[in-house]
């Protein structure tokens, strides 16, 4: 897997975690750099983390679905995508309290990162993936990304949750598509 297609499964992965933080930076009125912290903190942490968890049970049973991986990395990224790209055009425009709390934090880094244990399980089944250099880089993209969101909602509110959303979601699709049609013989790079 290339840095590239890293990237892009970081972005994707890194969108929940821009949409709640948007909700943030909305109900704050001051963001302070303490904020931006916590956020780029809380966030990015479970982001590295949940695929890290992931792949070490996908190496557990990866030799018995070697035959198959494909097909399960195409349907977990699908999923992961399929629902986003559902919440993304669901016009739910719901945010979250101005809390930073350690409960509302945990809570909210859990919520968003559940999708990245998934693709961590995923990473498994790729003979190509480096997983420190993965886990590493999803995690400092939502570091930061988590943190613009702050910054986006506390200047211009809801106008790029549902956005943010709908691209990760495609994005993670089209992974899922490219990494299926690879194994299939379909498509190669």
């Amino acid at each position: 897997m290339t840095f590239f297609e890293l990237l892009l499964i970081a972005a994707g992965l890194s969108m929940d975690a821009f949409a709640v933080s948007v909700c943030k930076g909305l109900s704050v009125q001051q963001v302070q750099p303490r904020h931006y912290l916590l956020t780029g903190v809380w966030f990015g942490g479970f982001q590295a983390l949940m695929p890290s968890i992931g792949y070490l049970l996908g190496s557990v049973f990866e030799g018995y679905i070697v035959s198959f991986d494909h097909w399960i990395a195409f349907l977990l990224l699908s999923l992961i995508g399929g629902n986003m790209v559902k919440e993304s055009l669901s016009g739910d425009e719901e945010c979250h309290d101005s809390s930073f709390s350690l409960r509302t934090m945990f809570l909210l880094a859990v919520a968003t990162s559940i999708d990245a244990l998934a693709v961590g399980v995923t990473f498994a089944l790729l003979p190509d993936v480096h997983i420190l250099s993965a886990v590493a880089l999803i995690g400092v993209t939502t570091f930061l990304l988590s943190a613009c969101g702050l910054k986006v909602g506390n200047l211009f509110g809801l106008r790029y949750k549902a956005r943010a959303e709908l691209a990760g979601g495609v994005i993670l699709i089209l992974m899922g598509l490219k990494i299926l049609l690879e194994h299939l013989g379909i498509l190669s790079f």
